[in-house]
């Protein structure tokens, strides 16, 4: 049995927002120290205004999974989005040869190797950036690019912010390694860890974050937020603000 109640339909792109679907994929095993625990996976799909796809965080390759996507568009773009997050790159690159792959700092010695044609650092202009803002989250041993779809008002997270519900997570242990009291989403305390040296960085980061007029919130893992949306990264974000005096206070709905 699953150790998490899923979001069906599986496999299939799901309307988000204008021109942004969501894909929730099949349950997967991760790497949690010397262990591994079972994970949701969820991917992001834009239509940029050439009628291109840009794919954030591409979940295990399906034959129907391809077809569907390929409905929507000609997939342009592939993005590793964070450190833990790429596995089924290689996968998308090979259905996809002539996308262009972006990836964050590091992955060039992942653990299972794809090709990267754009690293997503800080600074580097993507050819994309005119429809979809990006700014890069630095932590020792996971980093994060966290995105802006501007058209749908739509900020893309990864790992960065976590909102399981409590009744989708069958597992006693889980629900104890995640810290799980009620479904308000926020960095699991593992990544606050990897944050925590570098907080001055992370703590600019977030600022250009919190200042992005969003109105929904996607991320890898749990319920995504489909209204208030700047409120709420400024709620599940506001500790990094909080542990650095020299950031200014946030205004709901300021824009960089």
């Amino acid at each position: 049995m699953s150790a998490f109640v899923p979001y069906e339909p599986l496999n299939t792109p799901k309307p988000f927002a204008e021109d942004v679907w969501i894909v929730d994929g099949p349950e997967i095993r991760m790497d949690y120290g010397p262990a591994s625990l079972p994970f949701p996976t969820r991917m992001t799909v834009v239509r940029l205004s050439s009628g291109e796809l840009w794919v954030h965080s591409p979940i295990a390759p399906d034959p129907a999974l391809f077809e569907q996507v390929e409905a929507l568009g000609r997939v342009r773009y592939l993005v590793a989005p964070n450190s833990l997050h790429y596995w089924y790159m290689a996968d998308w690159l090979e259905r996809y040869p002539e996308a262009t792959s972006h990836a964050v700092p590091g992955l060039e010695k992942a653990k299972r190797r794809f090709r990267i044609d754009q690293v997503l650092t800080a600074g580097e202009r993507m050819e994309w950036e005119g429809e979809i803002a990006w700014v890069l989250v630095p932590g020792t041993a996971v980093t994060e690019a966290v995105f802006f779809v501007r058209r749908g008002r739509v900020a893309v997270l990864t790992d960065l912010i976590e909102n399981f519900e409590p009744a989708r997570v069958r597992s006693r242990l889980l629900r104890w390694l995640i810290g799980l009291a009620k479904a308000n989403g926020s960095t699991p305390l593992d990544m606050r860890a990897t944050y925590l040296p570098r907080r001055r960085e992370v703590a600019r980061a977030v600022r250009e974050i919190l200042d992005w007029p969003a109105d929904k919130v996607v991320m890898a893992h749990g319920l995504p937020y489909g209204k208030n949306g700047a409120a709420e990264l400024q709620r599940g974000l506001g500790w990094t603000v909080r542990r650095d005096r020299t950031i200014r206070r946030w205004k709901p709905g300021s824009r960089p």
